[in-house]
């Protein structure tokens, strides 16, 4: 071969070799890949961060997220209580196209329930593709440390996506937030060897740690799913004293120790940043820092409750903003605002597949949510539809069976059980005190049709008429509670507050506005008539009848001293000539004042 073959040839085999290097997934000068890692706070308030408004939570490792990253102000979980939120963010699908719609394996259906739940998945389906799957499938290790709650045996994370998992199994509730973590023969699984006293937030914390320290050298993705802040409220010795004592619960955060779980939650997030910048991997991780739901603002277990959502109206259970809607911190690669607050309408099906396009993962099915990457590179949000909700299920903490809707800065809540409608703007009304649906019907009819096609679209499950239901029963003693949390109301402001320093049917503004009860007798017979109200000073005069069939008992409603201050009045007799159920309606005829008044509970006592 003469000189010139032999350059040209040489040639020719560099030139194929560059090709083939440039084209390899090895070549060193390629962009390495981004770590992921999603904090999930276990029910969270929207307010509970002092970046978000809190003046006596202390998160100041949260706050510095902020600081460097994106606070996200209108972010909201796919659903108001915790499994099915869950369910959204690791598939990127609504929960009702999942039809996995409440907490696992939930409640079982009451006799005070007008309404029987549909029969909703027990567990995350295995045919679902989760977002663990797809970044395992790029190459990333892959760990879930704490709380699963999406199955038991056969359903465990290990089978989701996860190389890694500790902590988690079908459980809601710690078995215990100090080691030894054990419930009679249950143990957290993984960690059955601890410190006596060890903090659980603490030590899932450490996992963490350990996780990111052995996968330094490979793409990882971190699910950091804590215990903390849910009930039963524990917090790690000592620490909820830093916090001041407070009186009672009036509509303010004031748990020391919901605080000092927080606290520990919070320096854990702190650690977990400070191994980044050690290692030198903050440059190429993203932390995503979310709650499954809103705050628990009401009664449920020893030493709650919890926190308050407001201005945001009630908390967990509730479609309304204080149950749904829930903080959401990004920082790391490729976010580039810094310090930047921004309003766009976001869900948690929404993580997904932004966590997809940042890593260049493939998503095997559909997908509900949308990519907002864009807003966390400096621009737009792209254009959504609406996003939804759908509950089919009584919650512990008072919600009924409803779906929603925001679009825009509307709300629509439409209840199961009769079809109550109640339509917001959420931009000039966040604490929703104000229920547009007779000033604009044509917005609310719309929104209602938009609802229904989704709910269709989706082929969500609905309940159905309960036939065990026997509300309000008589009791031993031969009383019959009517308490305002079991009333229907009819209009459109009058309300029932579930808030513990409230409890009482409320907000009621307008005459037009009326509520009844349903209850049970086993016997019948003559039966008092006591109501407990209560009234501001200079709003008394309101004039309410109580029809019970074809009998009215009147009452001239009187001032207490304040509407949350309470007063028992004996109203008259009712002749009940037959077992069963009845029904009462209460309706005021006149009212002078702000408000007819604020009414807590009736209650029926037979007479000998």
């Amino acid at each position: 071969m003469n000189p010139l073959s032999v350059r040209i040839c040489r040639e020719c085999i560099i030139a194929v070799a560059l090709i083939v290097a440039l084209k390899s997934p090895l070549v060193q000068c390629a962009e390495p890949a981004i770590n992921v890692i999603v904090i999930l706070a276990d029910d969270l308030g929207w307010s509970d961060l002092g970046c978000y408004g809190s003046t006596l939570h202390r998160t100041p490792h949260l706050d510095r997220i902020a600081a460097e990253g994106i606070r996200f102000t209108q972010a909201y979980a796919a659903c108001p209580v915790c499994s099915p939120t869950r369910a959204a963010i690791l598939t990127g699908r609504w929960p009702a196209r999942l039809h996995l719609t409440d907490w696992l394996p939930g409640r079982a259906d009451l006799p005070s329930q007008r309404l029987a739940r549909p029969d909703f998945v027990r567990a995350l389906p295995l045919e679902e593709f989760t977002l663990a799957e797809s970044l395992r499938e790029r190459g990333y290790a892959t760990a879930c440390i704490g709380k699963w709650h999406l199955g038991g045996a056969g359903f465990e994370s290990l089978k989701q996506g996860f190389d890694f998992s500790i902590a988690g199994d079908e459980a809601g509730t710690p078995l215990s937030y100090l080691a030894p973590y054990r419930k009679g023969e249950r143990v957290l699984p993984g960690l059955e060897q601890s410190e006596a006293g060890e903090y659980l937030t603490d030590r899932l914390t450490a996992e963490a740690l350990r996780f990111i320290r052995d996968n330094a050298q490979r793409p990882f993705f971190l699910y950091l799913s804590h215990f903390a802040v849910h009930t039963p409220l524990v917090a790690k010795p000592g620490t909820a004293d830093k916090f001041p004592a407070t009186s009672a619960f009036a509509g303010r955060q004031n748990n020391p120790i919901y605080a000092a779980m927080l606290e520990s939650l919070d320096e854990g997030v702190g650690k977990v940043e400070a191994l980044l910048r050690e290692l030198n991997l903050d440059s190429r991780t993203i932390v995503f820092f979310t709650s499954d739901n809103g705050g628990l603002a009401t009664r449920e277990g020893a030493n709650t409750p919890a926190t308050s959502n407001a201005p945001l109206r009630d908390g967990k259970g509730f479609l309304y903003e204080g149950g749904i809607r829930v903080p959401l911190l990004v920082k790391g690669a490729g976010v580039r605002p810094r310090g930047l607050s921004d309003s766009s309408i976001l869900s948690s099906v929404d993580l997904f597949p932004t966590i997809a396009a940042i890593c260049g993962a493939e998503p095997r099915m559909p997908l509900d949510g949308i990519d907002f990457g864009s807003v966390l590179r400096g621009n737009e949000m792209p254009q959504r539809d609406a996003i939804y909700w759908h509950y089919p299920h009584y919650s512990n903490q008072g919600g009924r069976p409803a779906g929603c809707i925001r679009e825009k800065n509307y709300k629509l809540i439409e209840y199961f059980e009769q079809g109550r409608r109640e339509l917001f703007d959420i931009e000039k009304d966040p604490g929703e005190s104000r229920n547009l649906v007779e000033q604009e019907p044509q917005q609310a009819e719309r929104l209602a049709r938009k609802l229904a096609e989704w709910r269709q679209s989706v082929a969500a499950q609905m309940p159905s008429e309960n036939s065990a239901y026997r509300p309000n029963p008589i009791d031993r003693t031969g009383r019959v509670e009517l308490h305002a949390r079991s009333a229907d109301v009819h209009g459109v402001m009058l309300r029932f507050e579930p808030m513990p320093h409230k409890d009482t049917l409320g907000y009621w503004v307008r005459a037009d506005d009326w509520a009844e009860f349903d209850f049970t007798v086993e016997q019948p017979g003559t039966y008092q008539l006591r109501v407990w109200q209560g009234c501001g000073n200079g709003s008394g005069g309101s004039e309410v009848d109580f029809e019970c069939g074809d009998q009215t008992l009147k009452m001239v409603v009187e001032e207490t001293g304040g509407f949350q201050e309470f007063r028992p009045r004996e109203i008259g007799m009712l002749e009940l000539s037959r077992a069963g159920r009845h029904r009462i309606a209460v309706r005021p005829r006149s009212k002078p004042g702000a408000a007819v008044m604020d009414l807590r509970k009736m209650e029926l006592v037979r007479m000998p």
